[in-house]
């Protein structure tokens, strides 16, 4: 290959690079842009919910937890993950009272709550998954859903259906705040 074959290569690339560092998922032209999401996309119970991957800090193997005192049913324990207290929670029992079997399947996404960590307790965990806005109807609950409240999108992917389980009307909820025993 001779210099200038391969000058206009390396210029070929550095094209390449300089639109690939400008391109921006979901902004492509045609019928307007559209906002893009990545979510966590896992299993509880019967539904199959997803939430903004920006809002999880990690996904972990269900660690042991030591049981809290005086805590609602749903607060499994606090586990140490790293030197870090992390407040386990089981969103199944949370959300239904019946408690999430432990399997090899189940996991906890760590997030936080004003910034103290908590794990909410998953029955499978599925992945990513990218979302589209305009690909959202508002969510279709049965009468007296545990998810209302929390859920209030929903994503109809080919025969898969997503609820959007959002965070921060989850931990803004009075329940959820109220970790006391009665």
């Amino acid at each position: 290959m001779n210099q200038i074959a391969k000058n206009a290569a390396f210029a070929k690339l550095l094209d390449y690079e300089k639109r690939s560092t400008q391109f921006s998922p979901g902004a492509g032209k045609g019928s307007g842009p559209s906002e893009e999401w990545s979510g966590v996309t896992f299993g509880v119970g019967d539904c199959r919910m997803a939430c903004n991957i920006n809002r999880i800090s990690e996904i972990l193997p269900y660690p042991q937890s030591t049981p809290v005192p005086g805590a609602k049913s749903w607060i499994t324990g606090l586990a140490n993950v790293r030197g870090e207290l992390l407040t386990v929670v089981d969103l199944a029992r949370f959300l239904t009272g019946v408690r999430s079997p432990v399997t090899a399947r189940t996991r906890l996404l760590a997030t936080s709550l004003n910034k103290a960590p908590i794990g909410l307790l998953i029955d499978e965990l599925f992945g990513q998954r990218h979302f589209l806005d305009s690909d959202s109807v508002p969510a279709q609950l049965p009468e007296g859903s545990a998810l209302s409240g929390i859920v209030s999108k929903q994503y109809n992917v080919g025969s898969e259906t997503w609820q959007e389980l959002n965070l921060d009307q989850l931990f803004n909820s009075t329940e959820f705040l109220n970790g006391a025993a009665e």
